[in-house]
């Protein structure tokens, strides 16, 4: 039985440590055991050490952003059928590609990446964005009778932490608790049936990220370590616990034994964006957001293997806009177009950005007209349903739409200035010349990291693999 002053303990640490091992509990409820050894496989040689995903949740437009279409501007009277952009097009610093008013920061850089045009996602039936959003991150369509690992946690298991004190899998900028699908998010948001210390760090707000290696305000760190001791010899007597495996277990302690390790080094002033110079500061502080990417940035510096900066998912909220489509994202643009602009820029500067696969994705895209692809049954989710512009609100691409994605990508090995695949000109706006599947786009992205896209552990007796039964192909055109 444990004292009062025992649970106290337990609980402060527990608190404390909880933004490294916060995974442990989403995942402990399998019971699956992942071999420590993947099955053989060759490796193809890594094109980057580190990735950054900058995930643009709730469903960014292409037709709004990076794939330019037919422009109108708002007008009484116009008819919606004709809507294809709600933007205008404008150059960048590549001749042959073009993206929409409002990115005109990213434009200036995307002589650094390749553009993919013709990402596409399955019907699922019901376009939510809470099974799109976990297919995107795990490569698995739920259900599932196992956890499936985010692709974050697949880098850090199968190539282990760059930096042995920053954790190898950061997320940045989703609040778990309190907004949108909760459940959902937390269902892809972990290290899945690999364990909590392959799962994520989870920094909802980048401006208190420090808080999260530094002791409780007034304990010192020699009672603070002194208090981790004591955890541990609580733990160890009582290792018979019904809620979680033993193997989940010992991944938990181990999880925390990393936390403890940065909490006592000197990398965790990477988390620290008050000693960023301020004029830095000033080139991405454009919100949460802006400070997520500046945050990333000194990670990556200081040896992060994968992190995932997002706009946050929240429904009917950011890119998920069901009216006031085109109000909303010029705002977002505001928000987003600097800030990922100047990763790029900073990564190149510091000699970074070769070594580093800078990923900008979103769910899916959005049409005007058709909700999943054509001759989809998925249920109409756009609250704008008109024939004919009446109100500003109604303008703007509402729909959820399947059919065709951009996805960015800068650095990591790839191509320079590259368009690959393409969108039709004209509704229905599918990915007409190399297609892109979300396996496919793991597999491509694996590729990058050094992951060979048929890597697999036994799980429950059965192989799982990196990419769905190993059938992921890269689009290897788009490396140099």
């Amino acid at each position: 039985m444990m004292t009062f002053e025992e649970k106290i303990a337990r609980r402060t640490l527990l608190k404390q440590l909880g933004a490294a091992s916060l995974a442990a509990l989403a995942s402990a409820g399998t019971r699956a055991f992942a071999n420590a050894d993947p099955k053989a496989v060759s490796n193809p040689p890594a094109k980057a050490d580190s990735c950054i995903l900058i995930w643009l949740a709730g469903g960014m437009a292409a037709p709004d952003t990076f794939d330019p279409k037919r422009y109108f501007p708002f007008e009484n009277g116009l008819e919606v059928d004709k809507i294809l952009s709600t933007f205008p097009a404008i150059d960048t610093a590549v001749d042959n590609i073009k993206l929409t008013k409002g990115m005109e920061q990213i434009a200036q850089v995307m002589d650094r990446g390749t553009l993919i045009r013709s990402a596409v996602q399955p019907d699922l039936g019901h376009i939510l964005h809470s099974r799109h959003q976990y297919h995107w991150h795990t490569g698995y369509i739920p259900p599932l009778t196992v956890a499936a690992p985010h692709i974050g946690a697949w880098m850090a298991k199968v190539l282990g932490p760059k930096n042995p004190v920053i954790p190898p899998f950061i997320n940045i900028g989703q609040r778990l608790e309190g907004v949108g699908e909760k459940e959902e998010l937390k269902a892809f948001t972990t290290g899945g049936f690999f364990g909590s210390e392959f799962g994520p760090m989870n920094l909802p707000y980048p401006e208190d990220a420090v808080r999260s290696v530094q002791p409780p305000k007034g304990m010192e760190p020699g009672r603070f370590a002194n208090r981790f001791r004591h955890y541990r010899e609580l733990v160890d007597q009582n290792p018979n616990r019904g809620w979680m495996s033993d193997y989940q277990q010992e991944s938990m302690m181990r999880s925390m034994d990393a936390a403890h390790r940065l909490l006592q080094s000197k990398e965790k002033h990477a988390f620290d964006l008050s000693v960023e110079p301020k004029e830095s500061r000033d080139n991405y502080d454009t919100g949460r957001f802006g400070r997520g990417c500046l945050l990333a940035r000194r990670l990556v510096e200081s040896g992060a293997r994968f992190v995932e900066v997002t706009t946050e998912y929240i429904p009917f909220i950011h890119w998920d806009t069901h009216e006031n489509g085109h109000t909303t994202v010029k705002k977002l643009k505001q928000e987003v177009d600097r800030p990922i602009a100047q990763l790029i820029r900073d990564l190149e500067k510091r000699e970074l950005l070769d070594r580093t696969l800078v990923i900008v994705a979103s769910e899916f895209s959005r049409d005007m007209m058709i909700e999943g692809v054509p001759g989809s049954n998925a249920k109409d989710q756009s609250r704008a349903k008109t024939e004919k512009l009446a109100e500003m609100k109604h303008y703007g691409l509402h729909r959820h739409f399947t059919g065709g994605t951009s996805v960015a990508l800068f650095g990591g090995g790839v191509k320079k200035g590259f368009i690959y695949g393409k969108t039709s000109d004209e509704r229905p706006l599918v990915a007409v010349e190399n297609p892109v599947s979300v396996e496919d786009l793991h597999a491509t992205i694996f590729t990058a990291m050094g992951i060979n896209p048929k890597t697999a552990y036994e799980v429950e007796k059965r192989p799982f693999y990196a990419t769905k039964d190993g059938t992921g192909k890269p689009a290897m055109d788009i490396f140099a």
